[in-house]
């Protein structure tokens, strides 16, 4: 079979399947002020427990919508927020997961040496009904545990928001 045969019948083939699509398609994204009240929200639920943080939003490319840092949070944690809420999005899962699941000795624990990959808790996937909108991301709280705590109240604040 020629180049231009195999070509026609893969066409073909595929163009009658159920996997055809559409040359385009739509998402839904986060409006600037729904990213800026979810941080809002994780700071200040923060700010209640004591902690100084900083706080990323991300769309669902990882890529900025929001970021915040309390006045006395480290210089460090604007990276960190960041680089957690980029990683909760590009792998559609919390940070918190992908610490355990890349430990030493473990099948993805390769994944450590890419670029921006942060497995530490406070990185959350924000979504509902089915589709993933980004993710929030906290650094400042005493421990991954208190990062995600923070993260989950921005969510929850937006949850109304963002549910159809």
């Amino acid at each position: 079979m020629n180049r231009k045969a195999i070509v026609m019948v893969a066409t073909l083939g595929f163009a009658g399947s159920s996997l055809a699509q559409e040359g385009v398609f739509q998402t839904k994204s986060l409006t600037p002020e729904t990213a800026l009240s979810a941080a809002k929200a994780a700071m200040e639920f923060c700010r209640k427990q004591g902690y100084q943080v900083a706080v990323a939003v991300v769309d669902r490319a990882g890529l900025a919508q929001v970021v915040l840092r309390d006045r006395f949070a480290g210089a460090h944690t604007i990276d960190v927020a960041s680089n957690k809420a980029w990683t909760a999005a590009s792998f559609r899962i919390s940070t918190a997961t992908l610490a355990a699941e890349t430990q030493a000795g473990k099948p993805l624990s390769g994944l450590r040496n890419l670029p921006r990959f942060l497995a530490a808790g406070g990185g959350l996937v924000i979504e509902a009904g089915g589709t993933v909108f980004g993710a929030i991301g906290v650094s400042g709280a005493p421990g991954g545990e208190g990062d995600d705590a923070c993260a989950r109240a921005g969510i929850k604040a937006i949850a109304n928001a963002i549910e159809f």
